[in-house]
C-alpha cells in the first residue's frame, strides 16, 4: 500500500496521456466533432487528477517535507502548470466549439490550427510536469508519510480520481482512459 498514491496518479497520467493521443488523432483527421469530444474528455481527467493534487497531495507533502521551502517551490511551479493547462485547454473548447463541422473558409481552417497549437504547447508542457511530478513530489509522499497516512492519502486520492463529471458515463470516463 505504500507507494499506492504514487501509482495512481502515475497510472492516471498514463490514462491522460491516451486521450491526448487521442486527440492528436483527432485533430489530425480534421474531424472537428471528434477533436471536440476528446478535448472536451481531456480537459475532465485533467482536472479531476489536478483537483486530486491540490486538495490532497500538496497539501499533505507541502505539510509533511521537511525543506517546506523547496516542497512549496515544486508545488507552486505545478500549480502554474495546472493554471496554464485548464486556461489554454478551456480557450481550445471555446474556440472548437464555434467551429463548423466542415473547415472550409480561411477563418475556419485558421482557428483549427490555433487549437492545434494549442494542444501542442500544452502536451509538450505536460511531459515535463508529468516528469518533475513522478520523479519528485510523487516519490516524496512515499518517504516522508507514515504508512497510515500514505494509506489515507492514497484513498483520498483513489476517491477523487473516481468522481468523474456528470456529463460523462461511467463507461465513456473508463472506456476512454
Amino acid at each position: 500500500m505504500a507507494a499506492e498514491a504514487r501509482q495512481r496518479l502515475s497510472d492516471d497520467h498514463r490514462d491522460v496521456d491516451e486521450v491526448l493521443k487521442q486527440l492528436l488523432t483527432a485533430l489530425d483527421n480534421k474531424d472537428v466533432e471528434a477533436s471536440y469530444s476528446k478535448l472536451d474528455l481531456l480537459w475532465a481527467r485533467l482536472a479531476v487528477h489536478i483537483r486530486a493534487e491540490h486538495l490532497h497531495l500538496f497539501p499533505t507533502v507541502t505539510n509533511k517535507a521537511a525543506d517546506s521551502s523547496e516542497a512549496q517551490s515544486v508545488v507552486d511551479e505545478l500549480r502554474a502548470d495546472h493554471d496554464f493547462f485548464m486556461r489554454e485547454l478551456a480557450r481550445a473548447v471555446g474556440i472548437l466549439r464555434e467551429l463548423p463541422p466542415r473547415l472550409d473558409s480561411p477563418d475556419a481552417k485558421a482557428r483549427w490550427s490555433s487549437v492545434v497549437d494549442i494542444v501542442a504547447s500544452v502536451k509538450t508542457r505536460l511531459e515535463n510536469h508529468n516528469e518533475i511530478e513522478e520523479n519528485q513530489v510523487y516519490r516524496w509522499s512515499d518517504t516522508i508519510l507514515t504508512k497510515p497516512e500514505q494509506t489515507d492519502l492514497a484513498m483520498r486520492i483513489k476517491a477523487e480520481l473516481e468522481h468523474r463529471p456528470p456529463r460523462f458515463s461511467v463507461e465513456a470516463w473508463a472506456n476512454n482512459p
